[in-house]
């Protein structure tokens, strides 16, 4: 049988948990994530679980946070004046937001704190500092 190797489109479903068992992504209710192998489209971690599985074969594997999202980054956290928030947003705790990092670039962030004119952003992936495990069943190579 052909095993997953870099640069074989793949057909991957999955179900990601946390170490205290929660959920936080899976795809088993919806389509199979496709995606090249080695090409940087996943993370580290799910890209190595996936490579050298068959069709039908699952695995289940924890991907260490330096596999995953890395390490949580506390000068990625920073508090801004609401003034500097365009004030047709109705900002809530947990909200993702675009913002534009001085580089010119995108920047995801999480609202995480709101006291009086001062909001708290963090830049880090909700998911990073952690170790995840995942349960993967490699679908299809596509052909």
């Amino acid at each position: 049988m052909v095993q997953a190797k870099s640069g074989d489109t793949v057909r991957v479903h999955y179900t990601g948990t946390l170490n205290n068992g929660q959920v936080f992504d899976s795809s088993k209710s919806r389509a199979p994530l496709e995606f090249v192998l080695g090409s940087g489209m996943v993370i580290p971690g799910f890209d190595a679980a996936v490579t050298g599985l068959e069709p039908g074969e699952t695995v289940t594997t924890t991907i260490p946070t330096d596999e995953a999202y890395g390490p949580y980054q506390e000068d990625m956290v920073a508090d801004i004046e609401r003034q500097n928030i365009p004030a047709d947003f109705d900002l809530e705790v947990g909200q993702r937001l675009q913002m534009q990092v001085p580089s010119g670039e995108a920047m995801a962030v999480t609202v995480t704190d709101m006291k009086g004119d001062i909001v708290t952003l963090d830049g880090n992936h909700p998911l990073a500092g952690q170790d995840l495990t995942f349960e993967l069943e490699l679908v299809s190579i596509v052909e």
